[in-house]
């Protein structure tokens, strides 16, 4: 076995490449077949590689960077608790964890009491799904086909897409199709019937499973990965009432859209509705340290006031973690990053898009609100057949040879930079796309 180490810092790009590549299994991916992309710092919305090369960064990553890379307050923050205490078990009581549980309910309606803090948000819709079934004494959970609720083993099981196939090993998952006119599962043609129909067919798959089973529906409040769904009025909120009508958890997933994304500091609150259990993670702290949780009503949280809750985490409230949430949630009530990423989306990026929507014919909808939208693009806007795997690769590889990182999901060019994005980064970066969507419908 090899002793020798490798240090990055004295390395090239190509040999950071060659040895992540030599000794790093992926995720997501055929091993063989990996990106040859590497990252030496960044700052604000931008990246770059030792080599010098930079690039505005439309993907915020993982859609978690919500605060921008190397946030000064934040790394300050980090660095100042790791001289005070770097550790500490969850079952000791801690300033931090007890600080970032205020700043996180302070954001949230006045029902909401604690918060279980987890490693990410997998876990966090992990303990979700097992709050909600100790809580009703019942087992199942639907969800949608068109979500993404993290890699573990009942959160996968309760993702709808193709990820979930192979890891099938969870009980109790139902799923339904939910709200999306543009390829309706519903024979829709306006929003109020895509409505009123999605909320049918749920209420109807409710009565088929058996009220009595069902513990908990758990969607996301609006569906990022699968497309960045933003529902139609009225659909969250008549889930609430099915919810209450059958005695239901509703848990809403803001993994991806809390924290800013939307032009809200949780993207339900644009739409009537109030959950029993929220989850989060990502822009939380912008993932400068992993942290993820759920933020419990009073009745979830107070049925464990003399039960145990049968769950735990090493790390659930890391102090290091803690601190980071606690600077990121600060800063971003005094820059006001949450009311910049709901202007930028309406006076940046949703003009920009209705533009690109009206001129170039690869453009079958635009869709989103602050800093969270979603290009699909067509090969026929009458057949609105998909663009192929072939166009998208073209796509993501024209952009970066421009100086852009683009988050590419099926058909779909999602416009997620951080929600610090500036005015000027933003048009930028649509006009990068924009280039290179009208040079592939001339050749096409």
């Amino acid at each position: 076995m090899s002793t020798s180490t490798t240090n990055s810092l004295s390395l090239s790009d190509e040999a950071v490449i060659a040895a992540d590549h030599a000794r790093v299994f992926h995720s997501w991916s055929a091993q063989a077949h990996l990106p040859n992309f590497t990252v030496d710092s960044g700052q604000g919305c931008h990246l770059w590689d030792q080599s010098g090369r930079r690039w505005l960064d439309f993907t915020s990553q993982l859609v978690n960077v919500n605060i921008g890379y190397q946030h000064p307050a934040v790394v300050a923050a980090i660095k100042a608790q790791a001289d005070i205490l770097t550790t500490i078990a969850p079952a000791t009581a801690n300033g931090q964890r007890a600080t970032a549980a205020e700043l996180i309910l302070r954001h949230l309606p006045d029902s909401f009491e604690k918060v279980f803090f987890t490693n990410a948000g997998a876990d966090a819709n992990e303990n979700a799904i097992r709050l909600a079934r100790l809580y009703t004494g019942r087992d199942k959970i639907i969800s949608h086909y068109r979500s993404y609720h993290g890699n573990t083993g009942a959160a996968i099981n309760a993702t709808g897409d193709w990820r979930r196939m192979p890891n099938e090993y969870s009980r109790g998952h139902v799923h339904v199709f939910g709200p999306y006119l543009y390829r309706t599962e519903f024979w829709a043609t306006t929003p109020e019937q895509e409505c009123e129909r999605a909320l049918h067919s749920l209420e109807r798959t409710i009565q088929s499973e058996g009220p009595d089973t069902v513990a908990g529906i758990l969607f996301e409040s609006i569906p990022g990965t699968a497309g960045i769904l933003t529902p139609p009025p009225g659909y969250l909120a008549g889930v609430r009432r099915l919810a209450d009508k059958y005695g239901i958890v509703l848990i809403l997933d803001e993994v991806m859209a809390g924290f800013g994304r939307t032009g809200n500091w949780f993207a339900f609150q644009a739409h009537d509705v109030v959950p029993d259990l929220v989850t989060f993670a990502k822009g939380v702290n912008s993932g400068y340290v992993p942290a993820g949780g759920v933020a419990l009503s009073g009745p979830i949280a107070h049925a464990f006031d003399d039960r145990v809750f049968p769950g735990g985490l090493t790390y659930s409230g890391h102090p290091l973690a803690m601190a980071a949430i606690v600077a990121t949630i600060t800063a971003m009530e005094d820059e006001r990053i949450v009311e910049n990423a709901a202007r930028i989306g309406s006076e940046v990026i949703a003009p920009a898009l209705t533009d690109l929507a009206a001129s170039n014919p690869l453009v079958g909808e635009v869709r989103g609100s602050g800093v969270f939208w979603a290009i699909e693009l067509v090969r026929d806007r009458v057949t609105r057949e998909p663009v192929t795997p072939a166009t998208m690769a073209a796509i993501k590889a024209a952009c970066f040879d421009r100086g852009l990182l683009v988050f590419l999901a099926d058909n779909r060019i999602h416009i997620v930079p951080p929600c610090v994005v500036t005015d000027d980064e933003a048009t930028q970066g649509l006009a990068i796309i924009a280039d290179v969507l009208s040079q592939l419908s001339k050749e096409s």
